[in-house]
């Protein structure tokens, strides 16, 4: 040992939800790069509407994205129909998120400091009311 400090890793299992062309695969792909144990949900494709929850998700974080910014990521002809069925498959996860992150108005690298950021707190939070940490 060198005798620098390391901190604990997090072990919260973390599950990004949101819309198709939100990010969620890159957001979880930053925050697997920080240590934090992320997965995406694909949330939006499920009628399920816990489907969320089978991972046992310790922190929930939701991205949000416009239409608009939706069909500049994915084709101007992206229809509004899938678009407001995929909202309202999101509606019970985004409403028990930690953090909802609007990537319409956000660029990737501020959506991935901000839920990092939000995820240090929690920790902190848990830290200082002497929580059990996850296991």
């Amino acid at each position: 040992m060198d005798g620098a400090f390391r901190p604990m890793p997090d072990l919260r299992r973390i599950v990004v939800i949101g819309p198709c062309a939100s990010g969620k695969s890159t957001l979880v792909e930053g925050l697997r790069r920080l240590g934090y144990q992320a997965t995406a949900c694909a949330q939006e494709h499920s009628e399920i509407p816990t489907l969320w929850r089978h991972g046992s998700p310790d922190v929930v974080i939701a991205l949000a994205v416009d239409l608009p910014t939706v069909r500049r990521r994915r084709g101007e002809d992206w229809p509004e129909v899938i678009y407001r069925t995929q909202q309202r498959r999101l509606a019970a996860a985004t409403a028990a998120a930690a953090v909802v992150l609007d990537t319409s108005v956000l660029d990737t690298a501020e959506v991935l400091s901000r839920a990092a950021a939000a995820l240090q707190q929690s920790a902190e939070r848990i830290s200082e009311s002497g929580e059990a940490a996850p296991s």
